[in-house]
């Protein structure tokens, strides 16, 4: 299967390339100079995780997926929860790493989950040589008896060692025929896809972003991953420095897409879906940074005069990184009693979300 770079329509894509790449810098110069970069940044990666979800069919509630991030769900996660959670670790391991790492054979590999599989392959280890002491070529009898004591301390922490690190099993890996279909090429698929990468080089960042995901979803790279293109275009427009602060999230954005848009057989149709997608997205950013900065200000003003010691404005920091907080996260990010994380939410005024009187949680929303 071949994705077609031939005959784009220019004429057409030109201005809605611009609009969308002058709403992601604006946002990307916005965020990178806020005092609530790092916690609209890391809204972002929440919001975009559920939002993934929601296009793929699936639903996710975005308040188990921050109790599940600091590990105090009440429920067994569900499989589209763990889904959820691989997307917002994703996004956070892309934006720590260099902007060309997630593009390049190494990153590809690793976010693949490949690299663990050829790493067990070719790191099989030689037996661990102990150089061992002959407690029978030492004279001294002090010293044949610490011999014997460094010989068996010696044993002892080779067979530990290899219990607790065993080595990878001889036989090869297969994918259960049940789950993976076996005529399904995902390396043949992904170098297809990689050559509309290099082919695309030349062209408006913004329009190098959207073919990329298009060609991902027309060619369906991966069986079990298909949100990872999603990722793989935004860290392209990293890659290109049109968004240096953040990674776009293309899900939020594609949200407000009708599917018949971002699904049609035309490539033409999908590729304006897709920019107004990404401007889409810019805007909404914009809207709730703004709402962010407000309420900053807000809590400001309700902690100040506060003694040095006060715990409110690591509160307010925690209250901005996250869409909502519950008592235990309180208590655990800021080293407080429960009843402390009690007191000083309701210090803040902060907004109840839950309506209940045990088990409550908190935002700004």
């Amino acid at each position: 299967m071949r994705y077609n770079l031939a005959d784009l329509p220019l004429h057409r894509l030109l201005e809605p390339v611009c609009r969308a790449t002058a709403a992601m810098t604006r946002l990307d110069e916005r965020v990178s100079r806020s005092a609530v970069g790092p916690g609209w940044i890391e809204r972002s990666h929440f919001i975009d995780a559920v939002a993934s979800l929601w296009i793929d069919g699936e639903l996710v509630h975005l308040e188990d997926l921050v109790l599940h991030d600091a590990a105090m769900g009440i429920r067994v996660p569900t499989h589209e929860l763990t889904i959820a959670y691989d997307i917002l670790r994703t996004r956070r391991r892309i934006l720590e790493h260099d902007p060309s790492w997630a593009l390049s054979r190494e990153g590809l590999s690793q976010l693949r989950g490949k690299s663990a599989d050829q790493h067990s392959a070719s790191s099989i280890e030689k037996p661990l040589e102990i150089k061992s002491i002959e407690p029978e070529d030492v004279e001294d009898p002090l010293a044949r008896y610490l011999a014997e004591i460094d010989a068996v301390v010696a044993r002892s922490e080779a067979a530990l060692s290899q219990v607790l690190s065993p080595s990878p099993p001889s036989y090869t890996k297969e994918r259960v025929p049940f789950l993976y279909e076996p005529d399904w090429n995902e390396d043949e698929r992904l170098a297809e896809w990689q050559a509309v990468l290099e082919k695309s080089l030349g062209l408006p960042p913004v329009l190098r972003a959207v073919l990329l995901l298009d060609a991902w979803n027309q060619l369906q790279v991966l069986q079990h991953a298909p949100w990872l293109g999603r990722l793989l275009a935004a860290s392209l427009l990293r890659k290109e420095g049109v968004t240096v602060a953040h990674l776009a999230a293309f899900n939020l954005g594609l949200k407000q897409v009708g599917r018949e848009r971002r699904t049609d057989r035309q490539q033409t149709v999908r590729l304006l879906a897709l920019l107004d997608a990404i401007t889409e997205a810019a805007e909404t950013g914009l809207k709730e940074h703004d709402r962010l900065v407000l309420a900053r200000q807000q809590m400001q003003h309700r902690i100040a005069g506060r003694r040095q010691s006060s715990k409110l404005p690591q509160l307010v920091d925690l209250v901005l990184s996250r869409p909502m907080v519950s008592s235990g996260m309180i208590a655990k990010s800021l080293s407080v009693t429960p009843q402390g994380a009690l007191k000083i939410a309701s210090e803040l005024q902060l907004r109840e979300l839950t309506g209940r009187g045990r088990f409550r949680a908190w935002g700004i929303l």
